[in-house]
């Protein structure tokens, strides 16, 4: 195990469970849909999910990316949400979109960002997220697709990431607080 994990959460085998249940509740919903399904990952924590995600959906999603931050610095939300990169596509009004995150703590990102594309004109906006901390939640706020609640604890591996370390593991630890405490 690496170094800095204190132990882990969410083992290969459980994402991959779990990836592949909500790929057949997002193929269950749009079985016959003659819209445009599209895959909206938000850099770069959703990365790895999106990657397993697309494989496993039949419904010929398409894919696009967005970068958004509502963090600082270090650990503490900012409170505020910045759109860093945004996407640009014609006929929007066609997509049926559905935003895949890797985790949600406050809800602040995935709320704003569900009304932001509603105002471009979406045909509709779903969400979807590997984790989800509703402990933290902020801001009202469920997720339509969610692979597993996680406790309070600071995690990374499978996309989430610590100064940029740790994206690269494929399962999801808890961090050993005297590496984020400094």
């Amino acid at each position: 195990m690496n170094n800095g994990i204190l132990k882990i959460l969410v083992t290969e085998k459980e994402i991959e469970e779990a990836t592949t249940r909500i790929a057949a509740e997002i193929d269950r919903d749009y079985a016959g849909n003659n819209g445009r399904l599209v895959l909206l990952g938000i850099l770069k924590g959703s990365i790895p999910f999106l990657s397993e995600l697309m494989k496993k959906i039949k419904s010929n999603p398409e894919i696009e990316v967005m970068k958004v931050s509502s963090y600082g610095s270090g650990t503490k939300t900012s409170g505020s949400v910045k759109i860093i990169l945004d996407w640009q596509r014609e006929h929007i009004e066609e997509c049926d979109i559905i935003v895949v995150e890797d985790i949600i703590d406050s809800g602040r990102t995935l709320s704003y960002l569900c009304q932001y594309l509603k105002q471009k004109g979406a045909k509709s906006v779903r969400t979807c997220t590997l984790l989800d901390k509703p402990s933290r939640r902020e801001v009202e706020f469920v997720p339509d697709y969610c692979g597993m609640e996680v406790p309070d604890e600071f995690v990374v591996g499978f996309g989430l990431d610590y100064d940029e370390r740790y994206r690269a593991l494929p399962y999801v630890g808890v961090l050993k607080p005297e590496v984020y405490s400094n």
